[in-house]
């Protein structure tokens, strides 16, 4: 049964707030702090969410629904390649859900079925728009998928010290436009693994399997 308007309006406001909290605060953030911004009562948030992990988990289900749409989107609304890729890269920061599923590693299992269902999802629609960069010839070519989503990840994540938060996530967006500037500037040859996002995935999911 669809959510009535209000009910749907309330959950919108619980994800997006524990979105932004968990990116600020970590895994950890208070329940009752993430349903004060989201501006309902505690008892809203435990009827959509028993405990923290069904929080979590929904934060991240929502917020990779929204990234693939973002990069699906940006492949309609853009004909050219690189521009499409840019645009993507600048929804998803605003989304910061590069900010906050490595935040939540140690509490959910992103191989569940649900969760590793959207997030192939969400990585197909990305790396579709890298390798039509690639193609257009204004990405280079040894700039993988991962070298993509990583760099989002250093950026998204909020710097240390006391800045005030929203300078911060200003700071984040100036980042982010410098390294756009500088992905289709061709220069000396890259050193380092480069990494596929299958290489991607073998790698965590040896690490998953180490901590066993």
């Amino acid at each position: 049964m669809p959510l009535r308007v209000d009910a749907r309006r309330n959950l919108e406001q619980l994800l997006a707030a524990a979105g932004d909290l968990v990116a600020e605060k970590g895994a950890g953030v208070a329940l009752d702090e993430v349903a004060q911004r989201a501006g309902v009562g505690i008892a809203t948030l435990y009827r959509r969410f028993p405990d923290r992990t069904a929080l979590l988990r929904g934060v991240v289900l929502h917020s990779l629904d929204q990234t693939r749409t973002a990069a699906e989107r940006a492949a309609e609304e853009h004909d050219d390649a690189f521009e499409a890729l840019a645009a993507y890269l600048r929804a998803a920061l605003e989304l910061r859900v590069a900010a906050v599923i490595p935040l939540v590693l140690d509490v959910l299992d992103l191989n569940e079925p649900e969760l590793a269902a959207a997030r192939e999802a969400s990585a197909r629609a990305t790396e579709e728009l890298v390798d039509a960069a690639h193609a257009s010839g204004q990405l280079p070519e040894d700039v993988t998928f991962a070298d993509v989503g990583m760099m989002l990840v250093r950026i998204a994540r909020p710097l240390p010290g006391p800045l005030p938060d929203e300078l911060k996530h200003e700071l984040a967006r100036r980042h982010l436009e410098l390294f756009v500037r500088g992905l289709g500037r061709r220069g000396d040859k890259l050193v380092g693994p480069a990494l596929s996002r299958d290489g991607l995935a073998q790698m965590a999911l040896r690490d998953a399997e180490s901590l066993r």
